[in-house]
């Protein structure tokens, strides 16, 4: 239990605003190192009970600026286990103010009214709470962009970046050495907050993507970040189990510029990054912070018996989708990668199969060349 800045008590339980996906995809911990620092003496009593009317105006009295306060959530989310603790206060107070991060440590002697410190007492109780810090501010970053999230979709991790790493490493070596003669044709499947389709967009300007995804309510928020970072003429978006969405008469449509056009059958990427998430993984509370299983869509996260159900389906059907050359790149799970990979090698429509490592060298994305 801590003294806040308006006065009350917060109730640290364990791990709060942690982003367990960045490091060990959805169950391992971040990538961030945790700081656990001694604990600051804080200037008030340790409670609201029992306060006299004099401490009450101590209380009132005392001026928080934007260093004390960064100071006084750092050490409440650190004492209490929460990882990336100054991350998560920087991003709590930032979004209370209204500032970006680094104007914090630009005025950090501004005084903050009592409405800010309220504000930022509720936010800090439920971060105590392991509610995703993202999901309080409402807002994720990937790939240097910025993207609205809530409930209803996954926080976009670091981990998954290396999808639209290796698309776009890839395309600039194939730029010089064998020109397409038009623009790329991608396909996001279970696009999520779309962060995969609209930073691939923004890096490949004349790209075209379908992004797809089962979850219509997911959808309402990748649509909201595809007019946020203006490429709603080239990110179509559409609802449907897994691949069924790319074969439709609207994916062909909008690839070709071509009223009415049967799809193509000719992605140049096909990219996903689906449900992997082994039921013996989500079982296990070990395995599963719950600032994760008790907040991020069920829907997105669990991948069956084995979590290969859905990278199962993308592997054997999805290679017919792409042109010869084109790359399928999925990402699955540390501990399936070695299972997918196995799958990947089955299908005689696939070559060059292999497993790419993530930013912190653990096997994150299976990726496969279609043969002609």
């Amino acid at each position: 239990m801590m003294v806040s800045p308006t006065g009350g008590t917060v109730m640290a339980n364990d791990t709060g605003c942690r982003s367990s996906r960045e490091r060990k995809g959805r169950t391992g911990r971040t990538a961030m190192d945790q700081g656990m620092g001694r604990a600051r003496q804080c200037p008030y009593t340790s409670g609201l009970s029992g306060r006299s009317p004099h401490q009450e105006q101590a209380v009132d009295r005392q001026v928080w600026t934007t260093r004390s306060l960064l100071a006084w959530l750092t050490e409440a989310l650190e004492r209490k286990g929460v990882e990336s603790g100054r991350l998560c206060a920087e991003m709590l107070l930032a979004h209370v103010l209204g500032c970006e991060r680094m104007r914090l440590y630009l005025d950090p002697d501004r005084p903050a009214s009592p409405e800010e410190r309220h504000r930022l007492r509720e936010l800090a109780a439920r971060a105590l709470k392991h509610e995703p810090v993202q999901y309080l501010v409402e807002e994720a970053w990937f790939f240097s962009l910025p993207f609205a999230v809530d409930r209803r979709v996954l926080i976009p991790r670091p981990s998954t970046e290396t999808i639209v790493e290796h698309v776009l490493q890839r395309e600039r070596a194939g730029a010089a050495t064998e020109p397409r003669g038009r623009s790329a044709r991608i396909a996001d499947v279970c696009t999520g907050s779309g962060c995969i389709a609209i930073a691939l967009a923004k890096h490949m300007p004349h790209a075209k993507v379908v992004a797809t995804d089962v979850s219509a309510a997911a959808l309402e928020v990748a649509r909201t970040n595809v007019q946020r970072h203006g490429v709603s003429d080239r990110v179509l978006l559409l609802e449907g189990d897994l691949l069924e969405p790319l074969q439709r008469r609207e994916a062909g449509s909008f690839l070709t510029d071509v009223a009415d056009a049967p799809s193509p059958a000719e992605y140049d990427y096909l990219v996903s990054n689906p449900p992997y998430i082994p039921d013996s993984e989500w079982h296990d509370p070990e395995m599963m912070g719950r600032n994760v299983k008790g907040h991020e869509p069920e829907i997105a996260l669990r991948g069956g018996p084995d979590g290969l159900t859905f990278i199962r389906r993308l592997v054997s059907e999805g290679p017919v989708l792409l042109r010869t050359g084109g790359m399928l790149a999925v990402e699955v799970a540390a501990s399936t990668a070695q299972s997918a990979l196995e799958l990947a090698r089955t299908n005689p429509l696939l070559g060059h199969c292999a497993i790419l490592k993530d930013g912190d060298g653990l096997p994150r994305v299976l990726i496969g060349e279609r043969r002609g």
